[in-house]
């Protein structure tokens, strides 16, 4: 029994706490908002208290229609007039930058380095000698092959003499014919000696020349793998250096497969152009032409890879590194756009609102041919020389009343303030409380996100929490657009 008197009182107890702290909500909530910096300083604050009084005996409700009234009166927007415009239309593709020609410069013969006549990262053109191996045996076996072959020269004059004598004897009966076939025959083999050791005097030539390494191609050289005096030979796999081709430069990138009988419909046409972005998806780095389309689509991605060739006058575009490439499909002449950020989403698809000539707002249906990050094609809907909302989303609705600003900074005024007739009023009003001096005469500019002012504030929370408000215009709406793609 004792025991549950004691849970009864603790409960009576709790609500009697509850209960006070409900009635006396005004005071503390007062205190706890100053302190946060919630309450206007200009409003005193018997002000804020006498408005939550008076909305006590209807339960709240008063704070929340105070809220709406804040909102009340035209809603500032950003517009854009709809232009008609000549719009390319691109596919992107991601891919690699490649060297239009790489060379790994080995030698072709063993030996040591003795000589490197060139500096690293050093433009060079082709037959520019790059290394020098040490020649002496390679110029000792082109010798002996010249030494061979002057002696069988000899023989072959000597052998070429006893035949005209052995011819002689014959015509006198002093000879046989037999003696001047055999003649005949050892000629004839020291002819094809001669040419044998013509053959072994060109390959030690060709063997002395690789002695001397040199470009094959205009390019320009890398960090080199070796120094003067290291040992070489035909068999290493690394190389004396690299030598990349970079001007004109190759870019490989990847298309889907579905856009592959749009590139060869257009490839008909011409040559296409194709553009290397930077990072920033906007810079143009590099425009260059479409050099080949592959073959064939790869199975495991379904993707199928191009060729472009850029001229990389700037050096712009480095051998390895990662690259966005645009290809250029089509221009669409003479089409409706408007900004991106004026086409929005919603259950029945993308629609705009439209500024009519008593400044208020139409929602009407569109159909986008097109959308990237700033412009979207319009095929229905819009007309050139509609004036489209572009900024201001947040409390736009169809046939609202807007008020269109000049710059996106008058686009973002602070919500009204309500004064004692529920009238709004703007937070530097001279009549609801004295300037801040800290500011040259002017309130703190202060966003209503829920998040604090005066005592309709709160209200605030459940209206702006509800709908996604923000007096800024600048978030994004409750049906934002879809994230734009460069090719739909």
């Amino acid at each position: 029994m004792a025991r549950t008197f004691r849970v009864v009182m603790s409960l009576a107890v709790i609500g009697a706490v509850a209960y006070g702290a409900y009635a006396t909500r005004d005071l503390w909530l007062g205190s706890a908002e100053r302190l946060l910096g919630y309450q206007n300083a200009s409003a005193p604050a018997t002000q804020a208290q006498g408005e939550r009084r008076a909305g006590q005996g209807q339960g709240g409700g008063g704070g929340r229609r105070r809220s709406l009234l804040q909102f009340s009166g035209p809603v500032p927007v950003l517009v854009a007039e709809a232009k008609t415009a000549d719009v390319p239309v691109y596919i992107d593709g991601v891919g690699s930058v490649k060297a239009l020609n790489t060379v790994t410069v080995r030698a072709q013969v063993n030996g040591k380095i003795v000589e490197i006549d060139f500096d690293e990262g050093q433009d060079i053109k082709k037959g520019d000698v790059i290394a020098r191996i040490d020649d002496g045996v390679y110029k000792a076996q082109r010798d002996q092959a010249v030494a061979k072959k002057a002696q069988d020269e000899a023989l072959l004059a000597g052998a070429q003499r006893d035949l005209n004598r052995y011819q002689l004897m014959v015509k006198t009966a002093s000879g046989t014919q037999q003696q001047v076939d055999t003649q005949l025959s050892l000629v004839a083999q020291y002819t094809a000696q001669i040419q044998v050791d013509v053959a072994a005097i060109e390959s030690a030539q060709a063997t002395l020349d690789y002695t001397t390494i040199k470009a094959p191609i205009d390019g320009r050289t890398g960090i080199r793998n070796v120094d003067i005096g290291n040992l070489v030979s035909s068999s290493d796999t690394t190389g004396i250096v690299t030598l990349s081709q970079i001007q004109p430069i190759s870019v490989l990138f990847s298309i889907p497969q579905q856009q592959l009988a749009r590139v060869n419909a257009a490839s008909l046409a011409g040559t296409l152009a194709v553009q290397a972005m930077g990072n920033d998806g906007q810079t143009v780095v590099d425009n260059g032409s479409l050099a080949v389309v592959d073959n064939q689509v790869d199975p495991t991605t379904g993707t199928i890879r191009l060729k472009a060739n850029f001229p990389n006058d700037k050096l712009a575009l480095w051998p390895g590194a990662f690259v966005n490439a645009r290809l250029l499909v089509e221009t669409l002449k003479g089409a409706t756009t408007i900004p991106s950020a004026a086409v929005q989403r919603g259950p029945n698809g993308t629609f705009v609102y439209i500024v009519n000539q008593d400044e208020t707002v139409a929602m009407k249906t569109v159909k986008v041919r097109q959308q990237d990050d700033t412009l979207a094609v319009i095929t229905d809907g819009v007309a050139p020389g509609d004036k489209v909302v572009t900024t201001g989303f947040a409390r736009l609705q169809d046939k609202s009343k807007v008020q269109i600003s000049a710059s996106p900074d008058q686009a973002t005024p602070n919500a009204p303030a309500a004064n004692d007739q529920g009238q709004p009023v703007a937070e530097n009003d001279p009549q609801s409380g004295q300037t801040d001096n800290a500011n040259g005469g002017e309130r703190p500019h202060r966003r209503h996100n829920g998040q604090g002012g005066n005592g309709g504030h709160r209200g605030q929370h459940a209206a702006g929490a509800g709908q996604g408000a923000d007096a800024s215009g600048g978030t994004a709406p409750a049906t934002s657009p879809a994230t734009p793609t460069q090719q739909q």
